[in-house]
């Protein structure tokens, strides 16, 4: 079994987060080095360490991710003008905490999607 992260600490509420949506499957929080004026993680409860050991059974989750995803960018008043959902995966893709999550990211525009 893959090793426990500070998400799963967010995720029981053990160390202070700003989490702005939660159920039974997902939690979402913001970033806490926000690169847009909105910035928030969403993450599955159950640890996924990566987008490689995504299985069948975590297809319900990572579609439910989505869908979380648009209802805070309604609330947070950017899904009109549009935002972005960012997953990175291992290391080259920029993944920092290994436990699979999704940035909402919003608020202004955005530019191109890589810098070249």
């Amino acid at each position: 079994m893959a090793e426990e992260t500070i998400f799963s600490k967010i995720i029981r509420r053990e160390i202070p987060s700003d989490i702005v949506y939660q159920d039974d499957s997902v939690t979402a929080f913001r970033d806490i080095s926000p690169q847009a004026p909105t910035h928030i993680l969403i993450i599955p409860n159950h640890l996924i360490p990566t987008v490689n050991d995504v299985t069948p059974e975590d297809e319900q989750v990572l579609g439910h991710m989505i869908t979380v995803a648009a209802k805070i960018a309604q609330q947070e008043g950017i899904a009109d003008d549009g935002y972005r959902l960012i997953m990175n995966c291992n290391r080259h893709g920029g993944q920092e905490v290994f436990h699979i999550h999704m940035h909402l990211v919003g608020g202004h525009h955005l530019g191109p999607m890589l810098a070249k």
